[in-house]
């Protein structure tokens, strides 16, 4: 009896699932003004859900993007979707769902904070009670009080609130805390997540460091109307790279010697009992043990890695400001 072997037919596994479409889509976005080209080229998308901040120099086009993903500007080329519609073309379509803060907001001095929510949410089709937005950022209390005897945080805290009256599903928000003090632009960050917590994209346009890496779940950096890095905060500062600066103070500088034969060390310097070292990031830890084997236990071992803000200069340097 002849048995005939067949090869086993090997499952092909289904392709994954296409990911969610971006919650904003820009492709080749351009725009000038009187032939001053700000926009040139611009393409970025940003996911549902996330926090997305724009970076760059002053004159750099961040306010014109965002005025334009959201209808208030034409564009002179390129392709730009907002939760699947053009803002240019369906702009009665996608003013209900979409949120904004504009750098230059103000109110009417007199107008009271209850007056505008009432305002706002009526315009918006009453589909957020103007109480509970006021309960919900913390208005009740304001709710008499002119715009003009407003705190710059407590503007700030209406302004988001006017932002989220029609329940919006993309939030764009300007230079949100320009002008506001450390304690009044922490609270302000707070809010801000607050709003991406709720389930809705956030487009931060921002120029304080600090406020990209504490918020933006992915950062762009716009230059020559263009997108020159885009990542995590986390993510631009590893693809800078750049030198760590390692620093402590050490009594005899004669046990210092050798410390520059140190894998990963670019240099050593010292003033008197001060010590400074740069080296690569991996060095740090070699040079703590190369420390620790010489029975030097410095209690002022500090390692200072680069920040978004080194990145961001590194980035922009040499561009006119």
């Amino acid at each position: 009896m002849t048995t005939t072997m067949t090869q086993p037919t090997l499952a092909t596994a289904p392709p994954p699932p296409p990911g969610p479409e971006p919650a904003i889509r820009v492709e080749g976005l351009r725009k000038a003004y009187g032939g001053r080209t700000v926009l040139d080229g611009l393409s970025f998308e940003v996911d549902p859900g996330e926090i997305f901040g724009i970076l760059g120099l002053n004159g750099m086009g961040k306010t014109t993007a965002v005025e334009i993903a959201q209808g208030l500007r034409s564009r002179d080329a390129g392709s730009v979707r907002v939760l699947g519609l053009d803002p240019e073309r369906d702009p009665a379509r996608l003013r209900p769902l979409v949120g904004s803060q504009l750098q230059s907001s103000a109110l009417p001095e007199r107008l009271r904070v209850g007056e505008a929510l009432r305002l706002f949410t009526r315009l918006a089709g009453d589909v957020v009670d103007w109480r509970a937005l006021a309960d919900e950022w913390d208005l009740t209390r304001l709710r008499r009080s002119a715009f003009v005897s407003l705190s710059g945080g407590e503007r700030q805290r209406l302004f988001i609130a006017l932002a989220l009256a029609n329940r919006p599903r993309v939030v764009f928000l300007d230079e949100l805390t320009q002008g506001l003090d450390p304690a009044a632009r922490q609270a302000t960050w707070r809010l801000v997540e607050r709003v991406r917590d709720q389930g809705a994209t956030v487009v931060l346009v921002t120029h304080f460091m600090d406020e990209a890496a504490r918020l933006c779940d992915r950062l762009g950096v716009l230059q020559d109307g263009g997108l020159i890095a885009c990542g995590t905060p986390k993510e631009l500062v590893s693809a800078a790279g750049g030198s760590v600066r390692i620093a402590f103070s050490c009594e005899r500088t004669a046990d210092l010697a050798g410390l520059d034969r140190v894998p990963g060390v670019i240099a050593v310097a010292h003033d008197g009992r001060h010590v400074e070292i740069e080296a690569q990031a991996r060095a740090s830890v070699l040079v703590a043990a190369e420390l620790a084997r010489r029975d030097l236990a410095p209690p002022d071992f500090t390692v200072t890695a680069p920040t978004l803000e080194d990145v961001f200069v590194s980035l922009t340097q040499g561009v006119a400001r």
